[in-house]
């Protein structure tokens, strides 16, 4: 089966990633089961609205073996191509080690501290020892060239100061122990090193380092350049915008038809202009107005039902050639339409949870080229990140309080009040090449209030099922047989 991650991003974001190889179809279905106390559906949050301001993607070249020891033999004779690529190897080296660095570095933190800090203290020493390998044989790779040393520098400046922030993080998350206080002082003093390192190279001004926002925004803005000749160039197109047209047109022309034929028979009824008249003609113009945009919406629903919204070309930046094309949909669908698995998925929730909601369809369908791709790579990786946000505005904020006795065995009767702030759960099914030979179903629990997601979990096993290939002859095969027979 293929494989995909779903995890939380931030307080309100949650980030799907999976990977594409070169000349494949994907599907990927998601549907987002919303309780219908959250007040959400077509009309309180539009699906065109929602797309545009929350569902956010990212494409890029993927390589395997996305940990440190394998990056830099992956990259390092690249380094000697001509002048011209020196720019697109050097970022592609740069996007894959930050890559690298955070995959090995959520390993490292998902160490539970309850089994052992050893573990974590000794993945973070070699993920530092790795660092400062590929570092220094990146640094010892100077080019000549005035033009190209500032792209160098830029590059340089970005990865030792995103080093130091992620063993930084990795210390900050975990608690301290003396046993293991000698090794962190190393680690903090290879941070120190760094840090040094890049004010010997004079990297960043004086009044840039003594304040945290310049130069959290100066990295941000490297980052940005890095990963320009990395990640696709997305050109996405809204689909039915002439239909739109016509259907405006056929609408229109439809309710005047209606009050023509109105007008008329007022006309016939009522020969004279009166008072009587202008007025039973004010009211057919006030329902036309009335009604004119609800059936236009009606009409343009119904023809587009079931049909892509958007559309999406994923283009190389540097060679500017196509790399994949891809086809959105977004939509608010009634729970008969959900397909089988996912209803079996939702059936085997808690009987407190099963409450009646609104289910919000998002589909994408990526076809990728079979050629075009940059050499040595033969799969992309697409990142794609949901944020809540819109969904929690929703929500009401807690209210009322909870009571408990302190202290039941003391003589004193102490009452201890706490504020409850009101949860939510929205279910997420995540489907796989529906409808291929080999499809894949599985169930997410999502628990938020107005702050943030509590809780991202999958819930229970995976569905889905490797279907049998039907056979390509079998209708030549009866139609042979029949004649035999005949």
């Amino acid at each position: 089966m293929h494989k995909f991650r779903l995890k939380q991003q931030e307080k309100l974001s949650i980030k799907f990633v999976h990977q594409i190889n070169k000349g494949e179809q994907r599907r990927v279905d998601m549907y987002f089961s919303l309780p219908k106390e959250m007040g959400i559906n077509k009309n309180t949050l539009p699906e065109t609205e929602y797309f545009n301001a929350a569902i956010k993607g990212r494409r890029a070249y993927f390589t395997k073996g996305l940990h440190l020891p394998l990056l830099h033999t992956r990259f390092a004779s690249r380094m000697k191509r001509s002048p011209e690529e020196y720019k697109s190897n050097l970022n592609q080296f740069a996007y894959q080690y930050i890559v690298a660095l955070d995959t090995d570095t959520q390993e490292a933190l998902n160490i539970d501290d309850s089994e052992s800090l050893r573990d974590f203290y000794h993945a973070a020493i070699d993920i530092t020892e790795q660092c400062l390998t590929i570092l220094k044989k990146h640094r010892s790779h100077i080019p000549t060239d005035i033009k190209l040393q500032s792209i160098f520098e830029n590059v340089d400046n970005y990865l030792s100061w995103y080093t130091e922030q992620s063993i930084l993080h990795m210390l900050a998350k975990k608690t301290r122990n003396a046993e293991f206080s000698e090794t962190r002082l190393a680690l903090l003093g290879i941070c120190e090193e760094e840090n040094a390192y890049r004010i010997d190279k004079a990297y960043n001004t004086t009044t840039t380092l003594n304040d945290p926002n310049r130069i959290a925004n100066k990295m941000r803005l490297l980052r940005r350049l890095i990963e320009f000749g990395v990640i696709f160039k997305s050109e996405t197109q809204e689909l039915g915008n002439i239909t739109r047209k016509i259907v405006t047109g056929v609408a229109t022309a439809l309710i005047m038809s209606v009050v023509l034929v109105l007008i008329i028979k007022t006309q016939g009824a009522l020969s004279s202009i009166t008072s009587l008249m202008i007025f039973v003609l004010a009211v057919i113009y006030g329902v036309r107005e009335v009604f004119k945009d609800d059936f236009k919406n009606i009409l343009w629903r119904w023809i587009r039902k079931g049909k892509p919204k958007w559309s999406r070309t994923l283009k190389d930046v540097m060679s500017q050639t196509e790399i994949a094309k891809q086809k959105v949909w977004l939509d608010y669908i009634k729970a008969k339409k959900l397909p089988k698995q996912s209803k079996e998925l939702l059936a085997k929730r808690h009987t407190q949870n099963k409450q009646s909601a609104e289910f919000l369809h998002y589909r994408i369908e990526t076809k990728v080229n079979k050629q075009d791709f940059q050499a040595g790579y033969d799969t992309i990786e697409e990142t794609i990140v949901f944020s809540l946000r819109p969904f929690a505005r929703y929500l009401e904020r807690g209210t009322g309080k909870v009571y408990e006795q302190n202290d039941p065995a003391s003589n004193r009767e102490k009452i201890q009040s706490t504020s409850i702030e009101r949860r939510y759960q929205i279910n997420l099914v995540v489907a796989l090449d529906q409808g291929e030979y080999v499809e894949q179903f599985e169930r997410y629990k999502i628990t938020l209030d107005r702050s943030g997601i509590i809780e991202l979990e999958k819930a229970g096993a995976s569905a889905g099922k490797d279907k049998p290939k039907p056979d390509r002859y079998s209708k030549l095969k009866s139609l042979l047989h029949f004649n035999k027979r005949v």
